[in-house]
């Protein structure tokens, strides 16, 4: 409920549905913006490090300023005080201001907005569908966390009406790349496989300590070209996500499979215990 949503703008505490924002500001107009979503968990942010420096790569990628670090702590700070979040999802954005109503920008002051509140614990494992649309892995946007999602939103509605959790996007090539808000994992004869970044996918921080544990722990983990097809011959399939974790995957398409399997059972674990040992890996 937009209630329990904790808001901040700008340096100020607001409420979640009070106007904060300015009408040319150039996120709304045009989606010229990026954000990053981290784990809440008894109060505290998850990896608000590795965040931190994915927000400076996708700012740099749309060729805004830096951003203000310290200014997001504060943000941060004020919207996780109070009674903690036992589980909870925070998002902070950072736009490029006051705009002009086209695509051109004016050097304008940053536009900061954090927000934190509650979310469902993810299922013990979910469906995704593949949608019919793809990631131009030569877009200028290509693994940028920006906030121009209205691709991400028609491609889950389009799920969500089929049964699924996510949609899973190919790229122009015909191979798997992401979901809407996810990476995808798959396992081969044993091996975690799973999109290298060149195919379009976003750098998800939660793949990134996946791969590093699970190679860390033994297991065979490989980043690779996927045919899209990869789907219907895997042994195993998983999501991963920050508000997600390793998500097993009991179906795609029409297709059921075991969840979770023995690899992402493994998977799953190494991640819940280092996780759980340090709160900014």
């Amino acid at each position: 409920m937009s209630e329990d949503v904790r808001v901040w703008v700008n340096g100020d505490l607001v409420e979640a549905t009070a106007p904060a924002i300015a009408a040319l500001d150039h996120g709304v107009t045009v989606g010229d913006g990026v954000f990053e979503t981290c784990k809440v968990v008894d109060g505290r942010g998850f990896a608000l490090g590795r965040h931190a420096r994915r927000l400076d790569r996708s700012l740099a990628g749309l060729g805004l300023p830096a951003a203000d670090h310290a200014y997001i702590d504060k943000g941060v700070a004020a919207v996780l005080d109070g009674p903690p979040l036992a589980f909870g999802r925070l998002r902070y954005s950072v736009t490029g201001g006051a705009g002009p109503l086209g695509s051109d920008r004016r050097d304008s002051t940053l536009t900061y907005i954090v927000t934190a509140g509650p979310q469902p614990r993810p299922p013990a494992h979910a469906r995704v569908v593949v949608v019919p649309w793809t990631r131009n892995e030569r877009s200028a946007t290509a693994g940028l966390k920006t906030t121009s999602y209205a691709e991400n939103v028609v491609a889950l509605a389009y799920a969500k009406a089929r049964g699924g959790i996510e949609a899973i996007f190919a790229n122009t090539r015909g191979e798997l790349c992401e979901g809407t808000g996810t990476n995808v994992f798959v396992v081969v004869d044993g091996e975690l496989l799973t999109p290298p970044l060149e195919s379009g996918c976003l750098a998800g921080v939660t793949r990134e300590l996946t791969l590093e544990w699970c190679r860390a722990e033994g297991l065979a983990v490989r980043e690779q070209p996927l045919p899209l097809t990869v789907l219907q011959t895997a042994d195993e399939v998983f999501l991963t996500s920050s508000t997600k974790d390793v998500l097993a995957v009991s179906g795609v398409d029409d297709r059921d499979l075991p969840a979770p399997g023995p690899v992402t059972r493994r998977a799953a674990e190494i991640f819940a215990r280092r996780s759980a040992e340090r709160v900014d890996p």
